[in-house]
């Protein structure tokens, strides 16, 4: 459609369009049915400047306006309707339906739930999307608050006995446990560690021999701005750690529901690539409507946690354009839409944002932008949370329900590539060996550079809930551990093997979906990939 054509209709008729619209209508080839839709947009709002946000505030008026366009006017206009946040694409593969038996199934499932109340997702915590100016002050409220909220986690260890202040060590040698955070680190020439902690009254130094091989390893895997607990002899001038203690995490007990459901996650679709293994994902979308044979255990899953990395992105790395199928950021939300609006509603999708998504790449990352993936809102059974978040699933008038720690993991390659045992053992392929390094530090970045950080007062990456479920992505790999009764799970990918994972040793896992049973508690690793495909 000739833009200046339109630009002519709005001008005889006094109406201003900002470009946004203007390049939206020039993907459509009937402009007779666009003025028709513009002119009654303007006579129904009495507003002469026509942007996007006028279309949804008015959208149940202007979905009456498109319906009443002959059908095959609404055709030609489909794609217009999507953009403007009117409706979702229906790809014409739909699934199919059903089968009678299966339908009964899920049917009979979803009555005993209702008679047994239906278990509700709820957010525990999650990133309000701020947009304030940081200042100088916000990085020194930042440590502050994480300081505070981990002593309190640490002075709940008995070992830190005859605790004190750093201000109040004397001059004389004694017997102290302090608790701070790690300034400085470094080797001296006898090869013992030498450290500089600080606590909100003043700054010492730590030396922790090697000759004491325990103490001496715990050392190494110790990183710049963790705050940690130390056990020493010494003065005011130089401490010698006997006993370094971590944060840690952990729970009394692996809960049980009384009621069986199934959990799933997923993660790292990367939806408009190239890469993309659509074909691999829409068999496990049938797998979810019932259509695979022999699988009664689908009519318990009530529950899918998407953690991040939905689509590629554009401009994530150079040159990203030539290995994109879909080359915008809306386009490609579509798809998604597409492909998610194809799974039955009774399941709850849990959506939360990685590094390749709409939001921006500072961590905390708030919710998906509703600016670029609208098609997401449309979707009744989609909750959208931010990265990280706290959900809790599963819950009943008589049972806590499950704690579900959700984080990308854009951290991981940090301590993969920067601590000594992770180091050792090829951590970048064994994401639960950094899982287990994150919970016993109780945070999720404890390197306030291990990744682009925002600072605020509440320090959202400090893990202060122990959860019951620890689900993490981003390394591509499948894995699951236990440790301190937490479940750690590690989600595979939905896209072939990149050159640039070949470039950085990443070996990914393809198409491996973790269940959790949250009565049994059995974990079963189902496997969509065909490598003949």
């Amino acid at each position: 459609m000739d833009p200046k054509e339109i630009l002519h209709f709005c001008f005889e008729k006094g109406i201003l369009i900002d470009k946004e619209i203007l390049n939206l209508f020039e993907d459509t080839n009937d402009i007779d049915s666009v003025k028709l839709i513009l002119e009654r947009i303007k006579e129904h709002t009495q507003k002469k400047i026509i942007t996007k946000n006028v279309f949804s505030e008015n959208k149940e008026k202007t979905i009456q306006f498109f319906s009443s366009l002959p059908t095959e006017n609404q055709k030609k206009l489909e794609k217009l309707k999507i953009k403007l946040g009117l409706s979702i694409e229906i790809s014409r593969q739909e699934v199919e339906p059903l089968r009678n038996q299966d339908k009964q199934n899920l049917d009979l499932s979803l009555q005993r739930n209702n008679e047994e109340e239906i278990s509700q997702v709820k957010i525990i915590s999650q990133i309000p999307c701020l947009r304030k100016k940081v200042e100088i002050k916000d990085f020194f409220s930042h440590f502050k608050r994480r300081f505070i909220e981990m002593k309190k986690i640490l002075q709940e260890h008995s070992e830190l006995d005859n605790l004190i202040s750093i201000n109040k060590i004397s001059r004389n040698n004694q017997r102290v446990s302090i608790i701070g955070m790690v300034y400085n680190k470094k080797i001296t020439k006898n090869n013992n560690i030498f450290l500089e902690v600080e606590d909100l009254t003043g700054r010492i130094r730590v030396l922790i021999s090697q000759n004491k091989k325990e103490v001496y390893e715990k050392a190494e895997d110790i990183a710049l701005d963790s705050i940690i607990g130390f056990k020493c002899s010494g003065n005011g001038e130089i401490l010698f750690a006997n006993e370094i203690i971590f944060p840690d995490a952990a729970i009394p007990e692996r809960k049980k529901s009384p009621v069986e459901e199934n959990v799933l996650f997923i993660s790292d679709l990367h939806i408009g690539g190239k890469p993309f293994l659509e074909e691999h994902f829409l068999k496990f979308i049938d797998y979810l409507n019932g259509k695979v044979p022999n699988t009664p255990e689908v009519e318990k899953i009530k529950y899918l946690f998407v953690v991040g990395d939905l689509v590629a992105g554009v401009g994530i790395y150079p040159n990203q354009e030539k290995e994109l199928k879909i080359k915008d950021i809306e386009g490609q939300y579509s798809r998604v839409a597409e492909l998610f609006n194809k799974i039955r509603k009774d399941i709850k999708i849990i959506i939360l944002p990685g590094n390749h998504d709409c939001v921006r790449l500072m961590e905390p990352q708030p919710i998906l932008d509703e600016k670029y993936a609208w098609p997401l809102y449309n979707l009744k059974n989609v909750i959208l949370t931010s990265n990280p978040s706290l959900v809790n699933i599963g819950a009943r008038k008589t049972f806590p329900g499950f704690n579900v720690l959700a984080y990308h993991g854009y951290s991981f390659p940090y301590y993969a590539n920067n601590i000594s045992s992770l180091m050792n053992q090829d951590s970048i392929n064994s994401p639960d060996k950094i899982v287990t390094y994150l919970l016993k530090n109780r945070h999720l970045a404890p390197t306030y550079t291990s990744v682009q950080n925002s600072p605020s007062e509440k320090d959202e990456l400090l893990i202060k809930k122990v959860p019951d479920i620890f689900v993490s992505s981003h390394l591509h790999k499948s894995s699951i551990a236990y440790y301190n009764n937490i479940l750690t799970i590690s989600n595979s990918c939905w896209e072939a093997l990149t050159p640039y994972q070949e470039k950085i040793g990443n070996i990914p896992d393809f198409c491996k979906v973790p269940m959790f049973n949250l009565k049994t508690r059995q974990v079963k690793i189902l496997d969509f990939y065909d490598e003949g495909k």
